[in-house]
């Protein structure tokens, strides 16, 4: 698991290429925020199927597996599960290297 912080202001997909780099599998799963033709044409040229569904305002909307969509809620849940810690939820560090820290602590601790 990795995780990348960034402003809140930031897009998803500015770290797109980070998150999947040395990563092997066979599918990428993701949301519509990583819906772009180049993160797509990364996603194959390394041997994995994208699974992220196309944006509303596309011209030419990609095909995707929406049975395999659905296996996404397993990082939405994580996500809701981590922010039971306080810490985590209202982000009290003003470090981002503290904080990425007590996030991967908690994650650690959930996968134990």
């Amino acid at each position: 698991m990795r995780f990348i912080l960034t402003g809140g202001e930031r897009n998803d997909i500015t770290q797109s290429d980070k998150l999947i780099a040395g990563l092997e599998g066979g599918y990428v799963i993701a949301d519509k925020g990583y819906d772009s033709n180049k993160f797509v044409e990364l996603i194959e040229s390394m041997g994995m199927e994208a699974v992220i569904p196309p944006r509303l305002n596309r011209k030419s909307p990609r095909a995707y597996d929406t049975e395999l969509y659905r296996e996404r809620n397993i990082v939405e849940r994580f996500m809701h599960k981590i922010k039971n810690y306080r810490r985590i939820a209202c982000r009290f560090d003003k470090l981002s290297l503290r904080y990425l820290g007590f996030l991967q602590f908690v994650s650690a601790f959930m996968w134990i």
